[in-house]
């Protein structure tokens, strides 16, 4: 997952702020939550606004912020599925992970989610990626996300939007994480479009 790096040794090469340590970069991000977006059925412009709008009101206010949109072939699940719009958000939650969990399902159904097909084209897909150090594994709920950092149509919204953020449980950057899936040649990589005028970033 990448090469350890000392907890109290500052970081060169790009990989974090200002020759932060770790654990200043850790104490910097420990209160943030981080949410994935995704959208490939109706009308998927709308419901990533809708959904990034209602993730802004219910942040700490002032903490909210959101990548632009990436349009990215799916990976996974059925053939000839329409390709995604895919984002991030980062902020701030004042109450516990499975209250945020219960929320963005509820923004899920609200844009006619249904769940008939594993990982098959959805109108709306909401993920809890982490939630400050909060650790779960639950069959509801799992933090940190155990697949966020092998998906590019997450590491690069993220890259975009914080190029040095260390999520929980990792030891290098977003943006040399995305340097790796991108050395890797996994996935087609993501297009990044020009934000609608009512995104809220």
């Amino acid at each position: 997952m990448g090469a350890s790096i000392a907890a109290d040794q500052p970081v060169v090469g790009g990989k974090q702020q200002y020759g932060m340590t770790l654990k200043q970069q850790s104490a910097r991000q420990a209160d943030l939550s981080a949410v994935a977006l995704g959208s490939n059925l109706g009308d998927s412009v709308a419901l990533m606004v809708g959904a990034a709008q209602a993730l802004q009101q219910l942040a700490v206010p002032g903490s909210f912020r959101c990548s632009t949109l990436f349009r990215t072939a799916p990976v996974g699940g059925p053939s000839g599925q329409p390709a995604f719009l895919n984002a991030v958000a980062l902020l701030q939650w004042p109450d516990s992970p499975e209250a945020l969990l219960q929320l963005l399902q509820q923004l899920e159904r609200g844009a006619g989610r249904q769940r008939l097909v594993h990982w098959g084209p959805r109108s709306l897909d909401l993920d809890l990626l982490w939630s400050g150090k909060e650790r779960r594994s639950s069959e509801q709920l799992q933090l940190p996300h155990p697949r966020l950092w092998g998906r590019r149509f997450v590491i690069e919204p993220l890259a975009q939007l914080d190029p040095d953020l260390i999520p929980p449980g990792q030891s290098i950057s977003v943006a040399m994480r995305l340097q790796q899936l991108i050395a890797l040649a996994d996935e087609l990589p993501p297009q990044q479009l020009a934000p609608p005028h009512n995104w809220p970033c």
